[in-house]
């Protein structure tokens, strides 16, 4: 049974930065895509960066620049670095694996941005 478990959620003003970290357990296959989703109240589910086992990266445009994904493939674990924090990337931010054909996602962790 494979577990996503998020931390490093929080509460920031705008202009800062915060590190999420997302660590799988309960597996020992390898992940071809990893990354992280957010949903803020009255939204979908959107994607906000996904980086693939050989390092391929995507990002939303609303982010480019300002967030960075990174993975550690040994560590069975993804990272999103989010800096010049804006109000409008306030939502739950959801860590999301992906082993053919099965998808994985972590509980959410909540990152509040006040203006």
């Amino acid at each position: 049974q494979v577990q996503l478990v998020e931390s490093g959620g929080g509460l920031v003003q705008a202009g800062g930065s915060l590190r999420l970290s997302c660590a799988a357990s309960g597996s020992s296959g390898i992940f071809n895509a990893m990354g992280w989703y957010r949903q803020a109240p009255g939204n979908q589910r959107e994607l906000v960066a996904t980086i693939t086992f050989s390092g391929s990266i995507n990002y939303v445009e609303s982010v480019k620049g300002r967030f960075t994904i990174s993975r550690d493939n040994a560590k069975k674990s993804v990272y999103l670095q989010m800096n010049s924090l804006k109000p409008e990337d306030t939502a739950v931010y959801y860590c999301y694996a992906r082993r053919i054909p099965w998808e994985y996602w972590g509980q959410g962790t909540q990152v509040t941005v006040s203006s």
